[in-house]
């Protein structure tokens, strides 16, 4: 596993082995990222991201990497908070981010600010967790009219089209895994 692009380009990122640890792959994250800046390298300068389950932090250090201004690295597990420090400290990243080592749900029932981008990855046997997770950022004051949510999730797996204020407007998928992207509803 390594960064894709920007600042810390093909630097390697650790991994642990467990069930629920399961990295986006780096063949999935560039096709988020292309996704994201769409021909524009510079579109995510300034960015705020919320990585939450963030397992490695791949995701959230591709975002770091590519100029993301702030994430908050969202990560229950113990074992996988202090991996994620491992990766940022490998990479001498000191600045730029927030590790949270609390529920997906704690943090964004207190978090504050709103976020350009929420990326979501729970262990895709969690399925219940998708459906919490969304219809809590449909309400939550993190979210705003031009914040993009982003669900990585198996492709055999659909978690919905819509979840109170969210609504999807695409879906990917590639090879096993897929990304849907929500942004709330016109009012």
């Amino acid at each position: 596993m390594r960064v894709i692009a920007g600042k810390y380009r093909s630097r390697r990122l650790s991994s642990i082995r467990g069930v629920d640890l399961r990295p986006t792959s780096d063949r999935l994250r560039e096709t988020l990222f292309n996704v994201l800046t769409a021909g524009n390298p510079d579109a995510l300068q300034s960015s705020s991201w919320l990585d939450l389950y963030a397992g490695t932090g791949a995701v959230g250090i591709e975002a770091l990497s590519r100029g993301a201004a702030k994430v908050i690295f969202v990560e229950q597990s113990r074992a996988a908070a202090e991996l994620i420090g491992k990766n940022l400290s490998a990479l001498e990243i000191k600045e730029g981010f927030r590790l949270l080592t609390v529920s997906s749900a704690t943090a964004v029932e207190r978090g504050k600010g709103t976020f350009n981008y929420v990326f979501l990855d729970p262990p895709y046997r969690m399925e219940d967790e998708y459906k919490a997770i969304l219809k809590l950022l449909g309400r939550s004051r993190l979210v705003d009219s031009a914040t993009v949510i982003i669900a990585e999730h198996s492709s055999k797996f659909d978690p919905g089209s819509e979840h109170g204020k969210l609504q999807r407007y695409r879906k990917l998928e590639q090879g096993d895994g897929a990304l849907s992207f929500y942004c709330l509803k016109a009012a």
